[in-house]
């Protein structure tokens, strides 16, 4: 992995708001737009754009590498933005416990009625990471 993408440690860690969401779904209707727009164009060539791949060493259920830096203490257990890039255009968020598990939840409704800012499902979600 080159340097230079390595995240900072004092931009890493970012709770998920709803503000965080509706970016997320900006820019899942900004990369619809583009691909209309590129399909057209190239219709009648076979051009075969480049796709983002998850990261490996941010797959959930593993320990989040130690060049993230520290998670500060009142981030432990808290929904957190995605911070890999493949990520950046699907609707989820990222958990880490105290033992630096990654853990990964879609943003989606949960039942169609309980959202992911919901009381309920935060407290399920504390739940199922506490080591």
């Amino acid at each position: 992995m080159d340097p230079l993408f390595w995240p900072s440690e004092t931009n890493s860690f970012r709770r998920f708001t709803p503000e965080s969401l509706a970016a997320i779904e900006e820019r899942i209707a900004e990369k619809k737009k583009q691909q209309a727009k590129v399909k057209q164009k190239n219709k009648d060539q076979g051009v075969e754009e480049d796709k983002l791949t998850p990261q490996l060493d941010l797959k959930a259920c593993k320990k989040l590498p130690s060049l993230y830096g520290d998670i500060p203490v009142e981030l432990i257990g808290e929904p957190l933005e995605d911070f890999d890039p493949y990520y950046n255009d699907h609707k989820t968020f990222m958990v880490v416990n105290k033992r630096r598990t990654i853990f990964r939840f879609t943003a989606t409704p949960a039942l169609c009625i309980v959202g992911p800012f919901n009381p309920v499902r935060k407290a399920a979600i504390k739940v199922l990471t506490h080591s």
